[in-house]
């Protein structure tokens, strides 16, 4: 674990002493951090993910050569009617 990794360990620690009034180990912090990732597994993979997924430039020609105008303007009402009846 790095210093600031452990430096921020310990004052989550502390906080958490001074909020509950009770002592936690470094330990006790960790194996809760765990168990509530383990929880919410797919926000953790999330937070692992690159913000942007990267596309080729073959790929987004590719996806905008597929793509055809209908001719007809489409409003948010006319959207919204088709999928919500």
């Amino acid at each position: 674990m790095d210093d600031e990794t452990k430096s921020r360990l310990e004052r989550l620690q502390a906080e958490l002493r001074l909020k509950t009034g009770n002592r936690v180990t470094q330990q006790e912090v960790l194996a809760r951090l765990v168990e509530d990732a383990i929880e919410s597994k797919a926000d953790l993979v999330d937070s692992f993910r690159d913000k942007r997924v990267p596309v080729s430039d073959d790929d987004r020609e590719a996806f905008h050569d597929g793509m055809v105008a209908s001719g007809k303007a489409t409003s948010e009402e006319d959207i919204d009617d088709i999928l919500y009846g």
